[in-house]
């Protein structure tokens, strides 16, 4: 890697995921490139499309949303090249992750999606993850697509009192 613009997008994205213990999103990563101006868009993905080929970086997909986690290499690389990150930008990131810990976290944890059954039907697969362990995780099986599709966008906001009643019941 040499010591230009694009190598400094790539470290800072590399520090974010390495400061984490939990995937963050497309849209939680631009969040923070762009309203502090670091870079534009287009160049944004280009990076973190780099990152992927150079596998620092994997991802994984959950209905219309892109998480990224970084690798063994990532987090080797990232140490290595550490120095060339300046503090200025360290601290931005830090404040950025501190500042907005629960709402990174709560929407990378809560996920939901479908999938179309050998049985014709779909199946619902929802859960809820604190770091890398599953807090609760459910597969329901419905035979419409559209309800299959209500009850992933539904999930997010439900999911907590639903995790709540199961406990409650669990337990008496």
């Amino acid at each position: 890697m040499t010591s230009d613009a694009s190598t400094l997008y790539k470290l800072m994205i590399l520090y974010m995921l390495d400061k984490v213990n939990f995937p963050l999103t497309n849209t939680q990563i631009s969040d923070f490139m762009l309203v502090k101006e670091y870079t534009n868009y287009f160049t944004l993905q280009e990076s973190l499309n780099d990152l992927l080929e150079l596998e620092y970086i994997r991802t994984e997909n959950f209905r219309n949303t892109t998480q990224y986690t970084i690798t063994r290499s990532g987090s080797s690389t990232v140490s290595l090249l550490d120095d060339q990150i300046p503090a200025a930008i360290k601290d931005d990131i830090i404040v950025y992750l501190k500042s907005h810990k629960y709402e990174l976290k709560n929407e990378v944890g809560t996920t939901s999606t479908y999938f179309k059954n050998s049985a014709k039907d779909f199946t619902v697969h929802c859960q809820v993850k604190e770091g890398q362990s599953n807090l609760i995780e459910v597969n329901i099986n419905v035979p419409l697509e559209k309800q299959a599709d209500v009850m992933c966008a539904n999930w997010k906001n439900c999911s907590q009192e639903i995790y709540e009643f199961i406990m409650k019941k669990l337990l008496q």
